[in-house]
């Protein structure tokens, strides 16, 4: 029963994370162009100061921790969906945690240690939105394969 709670635990800090990503994707980076470069570049800063705070990070990272330990935990007690959880992890570990630490992030410091915040803007956000696409899709898959382990 424990197992099982870890691996509800599991799909619903990966679904979380997807649609945090899924959001950015669909309708925040698309409204932010809407403004001026320069209200886009500082709006995008305060987002990004915002972030690292408890509130995305315990999501941001308990959907590498919990599935992780999880899936591991299911593999050592003979658990058919600890694979399918283990497999979760590994994707969002490389598509979607990874893209964010290796490039979404360099792009945002770049963008806060900008003078010019209207052509950082318009360098960062074709990029930026392209890898948050990968992270958007990596959680979705990840979610799906945790969910598969449910069964």
């Amino acid at each position: 029963m424990i197992w099982t709670i870890f691996a509800v635990a599991s799909v619903v800090l990966l679904g979380l994370s997807a649609g945090v990503f899924f959001g950015f994707s669909s309708f925040v980076m698309s409204g932010l162009a809407r403004a001026s470069d320069e209200a886009a570049g500082e709006a995008m800063n305060g987002i990004n100061e915002t972030a690292p705070l408890p509130a995305f990070m315990s999501i941001f990272f308990g959907a590498l921790l919990v599935p992780g330990i999880t899936g591991i935990w299911g593999l050592v007690d003979g658990r058919a969906g600890g694979a399918w959880i283990l497999a979760a992890a590994a994707v969002y570990l490389v598509g979607t945690f990874g893209v964010t630490m290796a490039l979404n992030v360099p792009l945002n410091n770049r963008l806060l240690a900008a003078h010019d915040k209207a052509a950082e803007w318009r360098a960062y956000r074709r990029p930026w939105t392209s890898w948050n696409h990968v992270r958007t899709f990596a959680g979705v898959v990840a979610t799906a394969l945790a969910a598969v382990g449910l069964l």
